[in-house]
C-alpha cells in the first residue's frame, strides 16, 4: 500500500502514489500508513510552474534546509517560478502531501529528497501557517480533479518527516545513505509504468471497441453490384485505418505485461539493497511510457475520426476518450525528453556493449550488429517472427550505432559534449524508439510462442502479432530500406503480406474487441454498445439532452423577434 496517494492520475502532479519503500520501517508505522490512505488525498509535489511535467526533477528548486538548533527542516518556494502546479487534488482536496526538494545542511546541497508535509488543518481544513495553495483553473479535461498550485514560506516539518529508508539526516546534521541516490527516481519509475495500463491502454481498448463494433453497423456503399450497402468494416481502407490498433493494443497490453514483471523483479532487488536494475527499469518506463502514450492517442484519434460525423458527437464516447488520452503524453515527462533519457541510456549501453562489457539484457542485442542482408524471398517469409524481428533488431543496432558515431565525431572536432548531445537529439529521440519498437515486437512474438497449448488462441494472437509488426515496417519503410538491408521489392513482399493480413483479421475483429469485456455503461457509448443498437440509442440518448427542452431564449430572444418580423409583412 502506498505511503499516500492520490484519488486519481491527474495532469502533471506524481500520479498515483509515492513509493512505501522510500519510508522507514519506523516512519510507516509511526506515520500509520493505512489510516492515512484510507482517509486522506494527498498528492506528491515535484511539478513546478516553470515545467509544468514530471520530467527534469534534479532541476526542482524548492529547498529543504535543516535546522540543527530545532532538528526541523525549513521548506521555501524560492520564486514564483518554482511554485508546485498540477498536482492533482491539490487544489481544494489534500490535506497531506510529500514535496520533493533540494537538501541543504550546513549550506551543502545533497540533491533532492522526499518530505512528508501537511497542508491543511484536520480540524477546519483551512491552510497551514506558511502555506499558499489553491485550484490552477479549467483545463482541457479532468474537471473533476482539483489540480492545484503550492508556495511554501518558511514552513518547519520535523527532521522525522523526510522519508529517510535509504538517506537519513542524523541530529547533528550528519547526512548517512544507503545504496543509491537514484531511488529517489523509482516513485517516476512506478508511475509511468502504472500509467501506461490504467490512464493509456484501457481508453485506447475503448476506443477500438467502439470504433470496431461501429463500423459492423454502420454501412455505406455497395462493394458489389445488386448487394444490399456493405459494412463500412469490409472495406479495405477502413480494416487498414482499425485494424492496426487493435493489433497494436494487444501487443501494448502484453509490453505493459513485460514491464510489470520486470519492475517486479527490480522491487525484489531493491529490497536486497541491490540497485543494479534501476537505470534499465527507468530507460524502459521512461521509453515506453513515450512510444505508447504517443501511439495510443493517435489512435484513440484515428477511432474517432473512423467512425465520421457520430464520431465526433460526445455520445460516442471518443472524444472524451480522446481530451483524456492526450494529457498522457504530457504527464508524468514530457515524451521527447524521455525518449532522450532512453537515448542516453542506450548510447553507454552501446559504449559498454563496445568494449565488451556487460551490459543489462535488454540491450545485449547492441553488441550483436550484423551487416548481411534480410533473408526473406517471398511474401510469406514476412510472416515468420524471426524475420521481422531480425529487420527490427538490426534497424535500432543501426540507429545507436549511427547516432553514438556522429556523437563521437563531433566530440573529437573539439564541439562540446552538450553541444554534441543537442546536435544529435532528432537522430538520438528516433534510436530510442526503434529500441521500444523492437522490445515490444520481440515481447509480443514471444508471448504467442508462449501459448502453443491453446492452440486457437495462439493461431489469432500469432496474426495480430504479424500485423503489429509489418505494420511498423510498412509505415516507416525508411528506416529498414536506409542500409539496404531490406531491399524495394522485399517491401512490396511486405505490403501484400500486411494487406492479406487484414482480412484474415476482419474476421475475428468483433470477438477480439468483445475479449477486452468492457460492459455497456464502462463504454458510455451509444455506437459501441454490445446489442449494436447504435441508431436507437442515439436517439433515445439525444432526446434526454437538455438542450431538447423548451428554451427562455424563445420568449425572450426569439418570440419578440419573430413577431416584429410578422407584423412588418
Amino acid at each position: 500500500m502506498a505511503l499516500l496517494e492520490t484519488s486519481r492520475y491527474s495532469q502533471g502532479s506524481a500520479l498515483g502514489s509515492v513509493n512505501p519503500d522510500l519510508a522507514s520501517e519506523r516512519q510507516t508505522a509511526s506515520f500509520c500508513v493505512e489510516r492515512l490512505t484510507a482517509l486522506l488525498d494527498g498528492g506528491a509535489e515535484q511539478t513546478r510552474i516553470r515545467r509544468a511535467v514530471g520530467t527534469y526533477l534534479q532541476g526542482l528548486e524548492t529547498t529543504a534546509v535543516f535546522d540543527t538548533a530545532t532538528q526541523e527542516f525549513i521548506l521555501n518556494t524560492p520564486k514564483i517560478s518554482a511554485m508546485k502546479w498540477w498536482p492533482g487534488d491539490m487544489g481544494r482536496s489534500a490535506t497531506h502531501t510529500v514535496v520533493f526538494a533540494q537538501l541543504y545542511i550546513h549550506g551543502k546541497c545533497y540533491g533532492i529528497h522526499p518530505f512528508i508535509l501537511q497542508i491543511r488543518s484536520l480540524q477546519d481544513h483551512s491552510l497551514c501557517p506558511g502555506i499558499t495553495a489553491g485550484d490552477i483553473g479549467p483545463k482541457m479535461n479532468f474537471e473533476h480533479t482539483d489540480n492545484g498550485y503550492l508556495l511554501l514560506k518558511s514552513v518547519r516539518i520535523p527532521r522525522e518527516n523526510m522519508l529517510s529508508k535509504f538517506c537519513e539526516v542524523r541530529p547533528d546534521g550528519t547526512y548517512v545513505r544507503q545504496g543509491s541516490q537514484q531511488i529517489n527516481y523509482f516513485t517516476m519509475t512506478t508511475v509511468r509504468i502504472s500509467l501506461i495500463s490504467d490512464e493509456v491502454l484501457t481508453p485506447f481498448m475503448k476506443a477500438c471497441t467502439i470504433a470496431i463494433r461501429y463500423s459492423v453497423v454502420r454501412r455505406q456503399s455497395k462493394l458489389k453490384p445488386g448487394e444490399q450497402e456493405a459494412k463500412i468494416l469490409d472495406y479495405q481502407t477502413q480494416q487498414e485505418k482499425l485494424l492496426p490498433q487493435l493489433a497494436a493494443a494487444y501487443a501494448f497490453h502484453f509490453t505493459n505485461n513485460y514491464l510489470q514483471e520486470l519492475f517486479n523483479r527490480g522491487y525484489a532487488e531493491i529490497h536486497r539493497k541491490n540497485f543494479d536494475m534501476l537505470p534499465e527499469l527507468h530507460a524502459l518506463s521512461s521509453g515506453f511510457k513515450a512510444v505508447i502514450t504517443q501511439h495510443c492517442t493517435a489512435g484513440v484519434e484515428i477511432c474517432l475520426r473512423a467512425c465520421g460525423g457520430h464520431g465526433y458527437s460526445l455520445l460516442s464516447g471518443l472524444p472524451s476518450l480522446y481530451t483524456k488520452i492526450l494529457a498522457s503524453c504530457i504527464y508524468e515527462g514530457e515524451n521527447t525528453i524521455l525518449l532522450l533519457q532512453t537515448a542516453r541510456f542506450l548510447i553507454k549501453c552501446f559504449m559498454a556493449a563496445s568494449a565488451g562489457q556487460p551490459v543489462p539484457p535488454s540491450v545485449t542485442y547492441l553488441a550483436a550488429m550484423k551487416h548481411g542482408k534480410c533473408p526473406a524471398k517471398n511474401k510469406l517469409d514476412f510472416l515468420s517472427p524471426d524475420i521481422y524481428i531480425e529487420a527490427y533488431q538490426h534497424a535500432a543496432v543501426r540507429l545507436t550505432s549511427n547516432t553514438a558515431a556522429k556523437l563521437q565525431d563531433l566530440i573529437q572536432s573539439g564541439v562540446k559534449k552538450h553541444d554534441a548531445w543537442n546536435q544529435c537529439t532528432v537522430q538520438l529521440v528516433q534510436a530510442a524508439k526503434a529500441h521500444c519498437h523492437y522490445i515490444a515486437v520481440k515481447n509480443f512474438a514471444e508471448t504467442v510462442e508462449k501459448l502453443e497449448t491453446k492452440a486457437g488462441i495462439q493461431k489469432i494472437m500469432k496474426h495480430l502479432c504479424d500485423l503489429f509488426a509489418l505494420h511498423g515496417i510498412f509505415s516507416n519503410t525508411g528506416a529498414f530500406l536506409h542500409d539496404g538491408y531490406t531491399s524495394a521489392a522485399q517491401m512490396d513482399m511486405v505490403t501484400a503480406s500486411y494487406l492479406d493480413l487484414l482480412a484474415v483479421i476482419r474476421k475475428d475483429a468483433v470477438p477480439l474487441v468483445d475479449a477486452f469485456d468492457f460492459t455497456d455503461k464502462c463504454l458510455n457509448s451509444a455506437l459501441g454498445s454490445y446489442d449494436g443498437q447504435v441508431y436507437q440509442r442515439l436517439y433515445e440518448w439525444a432526446q434526454k439532452s437538455p438542450t431538447n427542452q423548451m428554451s427562455p431564449a424563445y420568449e425572450r430572444y426569439l418570440k419578440p423577434l419573430l413577431h416584429n418580423t410578422l407584423s412588418k409583412l
